[in-house]
């Protein structure tokens, strides 16, 4: 057990100024020090900055303590004194210009955190020291900010993919034919989703595979049906070097032909159902598609293409009696063809949320290391039960219907999404896990409290969101509203996956993106594309056997030492896990400092009065840039600009108020949630 009492100290070819700068610095503490995981600077009339830090880990209890920062002597010491627990630390910084020693006292230390009790004074003195490296590393930009999760080793990759694989059943089979079945349907078409379902068929033919709100397909049913689909593809000519449109909702003619283009061999390009007709026609051209299968809803975004296209409807009702369906197309009963060269590849849009959106060519997954990533962080087991509302045109949706193949799971799909119909939904079908966006979890949580309670959602285990970023404050109601079931997952079209934070991670740090999962290179880069120090901010590159195909029709990301450039920026802690602070693009520089808007984003998302939030970068004649917030209040509230400037300002830097704040019904988005932030326009 700790003493009352404990002394360390750590010394530094550092200038005293530039250790101080860092020690006195709130966001020092949870970006260098493991076991603190957030700390917010609090709005209150003290004499002495109040900050908010969440503690705990290793298996403890996260606890929120307040805690006061008095400056006793500036540049040479200070204490951080947390009064409901009558402990403190004082630090006290002594050297001449170029050597500086750190004396660290913690006072009754074991009042701020259980695990203290059980541990000697030494593993205190050895934790405070550490911390202390990386700040010197910080300082001399020492290139400590690379993860690297069994990508580089491949007896460790190959031994982490075993365990998953054998954990979770995914390749536990008793019977010896029926695992060279399910080895054939893989020989055949590779791990796609044409060989997860062949594989899936031959393991539990009867299962069921997916059902929507008009039917329900069993594993061998959707195999054949998709096989003789995708015969019909093979006798109009669709195949090797062709593709077709698929301008879909997720039911399950979708699945229909994204599997039988894969048997085909021809590309299945997924065109997101909240595009203009305008931009639909350019992406037929720029792809030179083959073929359209279309839902009737969305006839008119069609309408206009040339004639001599052929076009098929993808549900029950054709448009005009001369339309072919896909239920007729099936009826065809033509032979599937032979083994393609390779399986026709899923080419998915980009969210288009800074332009037009481009075409990525999503890679098929190599092998058992894809399923294995994903097991590595979110605990999916066999015969799961999945709901996905998430747009299977989406690279989460999608990800997670090919996931599914290979653990078998029977796979809801909802076509539009309503939040209490969710609920429904999960209650009435035991569901087991829900595959989400961003903005779904907010529905779900606007919901009163009365209408969520009418639903038992005892069986879901699992709620896996990605997308778009969840705000701490949106993580925190979610687990304490429904338990820590929470999966944020971070990713891209271009980079599959870069990290996942589960809800011990995000009970700790509620803004974090988590940690990389198996086979997963993540690097955080400076200019130079070395990596920079654990807790400062660079560009976030990553790297895995699932990168992107390259796009169809623009220049690929840059690339350093095998790792894509995300575009974001963002830092590791000290334990590992990633946070991103923002779009490259998004940031401005306002009198001379960067400044990023998910700062301001996540501060007001605390406030009790706001829904929704987003804030951009204007210019401004005296700054350069300044940014401006666009707020979606609560009903009722009496929220007004004044309000909100000067919340803001006491969390942040003083070129972070946002000058001009508008109040909005709604933000714009897109079809998968994403806030449209071109679309939004600051006051003159």
């Amino acid at each position: 057990m700790v003493t009352d009492v404990i002394d360390a100290v750590a010394e530094f070819a550092i200038a005293r100024k530039a250790i101080w700068d860092v020690l006195v610095d709130p966001q020092t503490y949870p970006r260098l020090f493991p076991g603190i995981g957030a700390c917010e600077q609090l709005d209150t009339v003290d004499e002495h900055p109040t900050l908010n830090m969440r503690v705990g880990g290793n298996g403890m209890e996260v606890q929120v303590l307040r805690v006061q920062l008095h400056i006793t002597r500036t540049g040479e010491s200070f204490e951080l004194h947390c009064p409901e627990r009558g402990s403190f630390v004082a630090v006290r910084l002594r050297g001449d210009g170029e050597h500086t020693r750190v004396y660290v006292t913690y006072f009754k230390a074991r009042q701020v955190h259980p695990l203290l009790a059980q541990l000697p004074n030494s593993a205190v003195v050895l934790w405070t020291q550490a911390a202390l490296k990386r700040m010197g590393d910080l300082i001399h930009g020492t290139p400590t900010s690379l993860i690297v999760n069994g990508e580089n080793s491949p007896m460790k990759m190959q031994a982490g993919v075993v365990k998953q694989m054998v954990s979770s059943g995914v390749v536990r089979t008793y019977r010896p034919d029926v695992g060279l079945k399910q080895i054939g349907g893989l020989a055949k078409w590779g791990f796609s989703l044409a060989g997860g379902y062949a594989a899936a068929a031959a393991h539990s033919p009867q299962r069921a595979a997916v059902i929507d709100d008009r039917y329900s397909s069993t594993f061998d049913q959707l195999h054949a049906r998709s096989s003789a689909l995708a015969g019909a593809f093979h006798a109009l000519g669709f195949g090797p070097g062709t593709a077709v449109g698929l301008l879909c909702r997720n039911h399950t003619g979708l699945v229909e032909c994204m599997v039988a283009a894969g048997k085909s061999g021809a590309d299945a390009v997924l065109l997101n159902t909240g595009l203009p007709a305008r931009q639909v026609e350019e992406i037929v051209g720029r792809h030179r598609l083959s073929a359209l299968f279309v839902d009737s809803e969305f006839e008119h975004l069609v309408r206009y293409l040339p004639t001599d296209l052929p076009r098929f409807t993808s549900d029950d009702v054709p448009p005009d009696p001369g339309r072919t369906t896909i239920e007729e197309l099936i009826a065809m009963r033509q032979e599937p063809p032979r083994k393609a060269p390779r399986p026709g590849r899923l080419v998915v849009l980009t969210s288009g949320t800074s332009g037009t959106p481009k075409g990525a060519r999503r890679p098929h997954p190599k092998g058992f290391g894809t399923v294995a990533a994903l097991l590595s962080r979110i605990p999916f087991g066999t015969n799961e039960t999945m709901f996905i509302p998430a747009p299977l045109f989406h690279t989460w949706g999608l990800g997670a219907l090919q996931i599914s193949t290979a653990i078998r799971a029977t796979v809801l799909l909802g076509d539009r999404f309503d939040a209490e119909d969710c609920l429904r939904r999960i209650a009435e079908n035991k569901v087991t896990a829900l595959i989400v966006v961003p903005i779904m979890v907010n529905r779900i949580l606007d919901l009163p409290t009365h209408v969520r309670a009418r639903y038992d959602l005892s069986s879901l285990r699992i709620v896996a969101s990605c997308g778009a970023p969840l705000t701490g404050a949106v993580v925190l109601r979610f687990l304490d509203a429904f338990g820590d079931i929470l999966y944020n997952v971070y990713g891209s079209t271009e980079v599959s996956w870069a990290s996942i934070a589960d809800s011990a991670d995000l009970r700790m740090s509620p803004t974090t993106a988590g940690r990389p999962p198996l086979g997963t290179k993540l690097g955080v880069l400076g200019p130079d594309r070395r990596p920079v120090p654990v807790g400062a901010t660079g560009r976030i590159f990553v790297g895995n056997h699932m990168l992107f195909d390259g796009y169809t029709d623009a220049t690929p990301p840059d690339e350093a030492d095998g790792m894509l450039d995300t575009g974001d920026i963002g830092y590791l802690d000290a334990s590992g896990k990633l946070f991103v602070a923002g779009r490259d693009d998004e940031m401005i520089i306002s009198g001379g400092e960067n400044v990023f808007p998910r700062a301001v984003e996540e501060a007001l998302s605390h406030l009790p009065q706001v829904s929704e939030v987003a804030v951009v970068g204007v210019p401004d004649h005296e700054f350069g840039q300044r940014l401006a917030a666009f707020v979606v209040k609560r009903p009722g509230s009496g929220l007004d600009s004044d309000m909100v400037r000067n919340y803001i300002r006491h969390r942040v830097s003083r070129f972070s108020v946002p000058r001009d704040v508008t109040f909005l019904d709604a933000l714009p988005r897109n079809t998968t949630g994403k806030i449209l932030k071109r679309m939004l326009v600051a006051p003159s």
